[in-house]
Parts: C-alpha cells; structure tokens; sequence
C-alpha cells in the first residue's frame, strides 16, 4: 500500500504540472492593446517634424542642390545637370585656384552661379590670344577642359588684365565662348562671402554622373 500511495503522489504531481503549463484561464492571457489614434498620429507627426529639421540643416549647412540651367560650364557640366556642392568644404580653408565654385552672383546676389576659379586674392590675371596667364607668368595655364576654341573675350585684339583685390577671387566659366562670367560682370570679383560652396559632383543624369574635380594647374 505505501508504494502505491508514493506512485500516486507522484503521478498527481505530475499533472499538476502540466495543468500549470496549459492553463488557458482567461485570468491568466495578457489583455489586448487597445489602438490610441491621437497617440499614434502625434508620432507620426513627430517623425515627420525631425525629417524636416534634419534635411533643413543638412540642405542649408552642410550641402546644395542645384541644377545647372545654362552651358556655360560645358562640357564639365552640362545643361540640365543636377550636382551637389560641399558647404563645408571651406569653412577651414580657402578656396583654390582650378576649383570648381558656387557662389552668389556679384552682380545679382538672388542668383547662384558656379565657375571655375582662376585668380586668387592678389593675382595679376592676364587674358592674351585666348590664355591666361597669373603674375606675368611666361607659361599661360594648361586647360585642357575647354570644350571648344577660345575666340570670344580672349584678348585677341587687346590683352585683358584683372587685379584681384584681396579677399576676392576671379572667376570664368569652361564655356568661355557663351559664359557670362567675370569678363562680363559690373562687379568684377567674387567676394569670399559671396562663395557658397565648393561643386563636389553630378549625380544626374545617370549617364553624365560623376566628380567633379579641380585642375591642377602647371605653373
């Protein structure tokens, strides 16, 4: 009699246990969420806002969007373009001579032109049977980006000579025969303020995408 009242004991305790692990009283299930729309919309909201902020920053501080409406870049960039410019690329130093810029126009501070920089602050930049020469240099620069030959505005008829003021900078498009560049302007030079960032690279159409790098001049 003992062992089977052990026998019994164990085989109850048994049960108990699995009784315990599927129990499906309604006390024992999690109660359902309800849905809190006013809860859920303000998220959403707030998702939104921060999207905002940050595109808002990253478009006003650290880059631009720009589309490039004329050719007077070509063939570096082209008519209907879209490219993207670093802010930042000049906030701890200065712009270089070959790099390509987007800043304000001097004439109309409304619009944003890009150029190629071509005179630094101090230069002495001389035009001459279409070739630039910088400080009475007797090599004119090397550029091998001009889609075409050089024969409007090139100093063929009189040499064309610009001293840069200090914090200026001289600009002239790679299109040199319809840009509408320094040559052209009422306000000669850009001043640094007037620079908005440095053109990094096109992005579309897919076909032109790519870099867009400085020259680099042999001087």
């Amino acid at each position: 009699m003992e062992e089977q009242t052990n026998i019994d004991e164990i085989t109850e305790s048994a049960d108990n246990m699995q009784g315990e692990k599927v129990s499906t009283k309604p006390e024992d299930k999690e109660p359902k969420k309800e849905f809190d729309g006013k809860k859920e919309f303000f998220s959403w909201i707030k998702i939104i806002v921060i999207a905002i902020v940050i595109a808002f920053v990253i478009n006003n501080f650290i880059i631009i969007n720009a589309n490039v409406p004329s050719g007077s870049m070509e063939k570096t960039i082209m008519t209907g373009d879209r490219m993207v410019g670093l802010r930042m690329a000049y906030w701890f130093s200065d712009p270089q001579r070959g790099d390509i810029v987007i800043f304000k126009n001097p004439d109309d501070e409304s619009e944003t032109y890009v150029k190629r920089l071509i005179g630094m602050p101090g230069d002495k930049v001389v035009i001459k049977d279409a070739k630039i020469y910088i400080n009475d240099s007797e090599t004119p620069l090397k550029e091998d980006y001009l889609p075409e030959e050089w024969t409007r505005g090139n100093g063929s008829d009189t040499e064309m000579v610009y001293n840069v003021p200090e914090n200026c900078y001289f600009m002239l498009g790679d299109n040199r025969n319809v840009s509408h560049d320094a040559r052209y302007w009422t306000n000669t030079y850009v001043r640094r303020d007037q620079i908005i960032a440095k053109a990094m690279f096109v992005y579309w159409p897919w076909g032109h995408k790519g870099l867009l790098k400085s020259a680099d001049y042999a001087e």
